[in-house]
């Protein structure tokens, strides 16, 4: 059965995944090192983590398997969800795939030299009605073809 991960801390669609979840009435995870409101839903479990980098990303790995759905902005977590079998979206309504991968990971590490270095600037666009929109749209299609199993 497909259960779905939110790699909950700043994540704009919270809500959206489980709207989602429970119309199919999936068991999800949202995973936080806290300050996230709980939820009592019967099928919502809320998992905190100790706070530290990378901590809810780790529990999440550990507990992710194939036919399953992470929804994250974390590309190295979404590299180790679909190392599993599982999927993973982003909020905006992207999705990582296996061939995208690799490349997603090395624009992640050259982006954050730039950064550090100052020539870059500045972080990714707002959050959009468009993005929420989209997220909707693709989670829907990625929760029915986990379902179907492929």
């Amino acid at each position: 059965m497909t259960e779905i991960y939110i790699d909950a801390d700043a994540c704009p669609v919270k809500e959206e995944t489980l709207r989602v979840a429970r119309r199919h009435k999936l068991k999800s995870y949202i995973v936080s090192d806290g300050g996230v409101r709980p939820e009592r839903d019967v099928l919502v479990e809320m998992v905190y983590v100790a706070s530290g980098e990378d901590a809810a990303d780790n529990w999440i790995a550990d507990k992710i398997a194939a036919g399953d759905v992470c929804v994250t902005n974390d590309i190295r977590l979404a590299a180790r969800c679909l190392d599993a079998g599982a999927k993973a979206i982003k909020p905006n309504g992207e999705t990582f795939s296996e061939a995208g991968i690799g490349m997603a990971v090395a624009n992640r590490n050259l982006m954050a030299d730039l950064r550090e270095t100052g020539a870059v600037t500045g972080g990714p666009a707002p959050f959009s009605k468009a993005d929420r929109g989209r997220f909707l749209d693709r989670l829907e299609q990625l929760v029915r073809a986990a379902q179907r199993g492929r």
